[in-house]
């Protein structure tokens, strides 16, 4: 049960740092009537505003995960807690307008395509967590699970990439190195 522990809150917290990583390397308030858009410094606050509450959420659905209690009902648990930030983190952030940069609209449509990635790597952790059936199920379940947060980080990877090549004028990266909520993430505090 170490083992398993161990490989869960490592899985869970690549998720957390790939999606930071997305935040403070890229970077929703004042919006452009005309265009619907939304300034690229509201936008990133907004943005690093839904990851530091998302990434709180589901550092609190692991802790039990952390401190040992590893069980059936605790993965369950964790990752009914898990889903349900991640929903309130997709629905924030495709509530989000584009910013009102160059490459604005590419770099929302990249951050609602990894929402999507994200609450479909949720929706199978549940679904492979439904199913444990004994200590071999968890383990079994473990593998599967692991696999599905790589992929979580991969599309957050992904994702920054695509955004990053869409602030051609670095607009973004200046308001997310500068908005209240962005500098909060850098320094580590959600």
């Amino acid at each position: 049960m170490q083992l398993i522990r161990k490989r869960t809150t490592i899985a869970l917290l690549a998720v957390l740092v790939a999606t930071a990583a997305l935040a403070g390397g890229c970077g929703g308030g004042d919006s452009d009537s005309s265009s619907g858009a939304t300034s690229a410094q509201t936008w990133a606050d907004d943005f690093c505003g839904a990851i530091s509450t998302w990434t709180a959420s589901v550092q609190t659905a692991i802790a039990p995960l952390k401190s040992g209690d590893v069980s059936k009902d605790s993965l369950q648990s964790a990752t009914t807690s898990l889903k349900d930030s991640t929903s309130t983190f997709v629905d924030d952030v495709k509530s989000l307008g584009p910013p009102d940069t160059e490459g604005g609209q590419k770099a929302k449509d990249s951050i609602d395509n990894l929402a999507d990635e994200l609450s479909q790597g949720v929706d199978d952790i549940k679904e492979q967590t439904d199913n444990i059936s004994g200590v071999q199920g968890a383990v079994t379940a473990m593998s599967s699970v692991q696999a599905s947060v790589q992929k979580m980080g991969t599309d957050a990877q992904n994702a920054l990439a695509d955004v990053e090549s869409a602030d051609v004028k670095g607009e973004l990266e200046d308001a997310l190195k500068t908005a209240p909520n962005c500098k909060k993430l850098q320094n580590g505090n959600s």
